[in-house]
């Protein structure tokens, strides 16, 4: 029998504030960003590796703050006067991506400097600290580097079994507690980890037209043959 054609699709994220599970590993976090009102300076910069949560959080301050979310790269394209008129809240995600970037590095700096002046809250996030993003700009460097920092850290168990979940639902995928618990402990303990398994085992899944079971993630993840759940 010919192999299904498979074809990796984006998968829809949920991003409301119901999805997002608080763990040990984040509640400093989800603090700071319920706390936005009292900001020192009204900003901040959330930081953790990739898939740990910052966009997921940036769209639940965004909505509770009625607020924006844009990416650095492109700010330049924007209307700064526009985004920054009457206390306007922006979360600009990915600050890292525009170092060295000159028109969009200058793009931030008068959004910065026009959104505090009018006294809006600006929301930064990136995978490093405000220090390693190497900016070109010496004034925008300096206000970056003066901004607070909440740190997404790695994942604990309960972490991440949920973000497990949350990404199979996110596909569209119903996969058994058992097999989840049995995941966690086998594969890479990362976010990054987490959405690739996801995705191999969802390609898997399709390829072989059968459900997620304990034999189908040793196969994945190559650690050789176990009892089907």
């Amino acid at each position: 029998m010919p192999r299904q054609l498979t074809f990796d699709l984006p998968s829809r994220p949920a991003l409301g504030r119901d999805d997002f599970f608080v763990s040990p590993a984040n509640t400093l976090a989800v603090a700071m960003i319920d706390g936005w009102e009292s900001w020192p300076e009204r900003k901040l910069a959330l930081v953790g590796a990739a898939g740990s949560g910052k966009t997921h959080l940036a769209h639940v301050w965004a909505a509770e703050s009625s607020g924006s979310v844009l990416s650095a790269k492109g700010l330049c394209g924007q209307d700064i006067a526009g985004l920054t008129a009457g206390g306007a809240r922006v979360a600009v995600e990915d600050v890292h991506q525009i170092a060295g970037e000159i028109a969009e590095e200058q793009a931030l700096f008068h959004l910065h400097n026009l959104l505090l002046a009018e006294g809006g809250a600006l929301l930064l996030t990136s995978t490093t600290p405000p220090n390693r993003w190497s900016l070109s700009l010496p004034d925008l460097a300096s206000r970056m580097q003066g901004t607070n920092v909440a740190h997404l850290t790695l994942p604990d168990d309960e972490l991440l079994k949920a973000v497990l979940m949350k990404l199979f639902a996110d596909r569209q995928l119903a996969v058994a507690p058992p097999v989840v618990d049995y995941l966690v402990t086998r594969m890479e303990r990362s976010f990054g980890g987490a959405q690739n398994v996801v995705r191999r085992l969802d390609q898997a899944a399709l390829v072989q037209r059968r459900p997620i079971t304990r034999a189908m993630v040793a196969a994945i993840l190559d650690i050789g043959t176990e009892r089907p759940a």
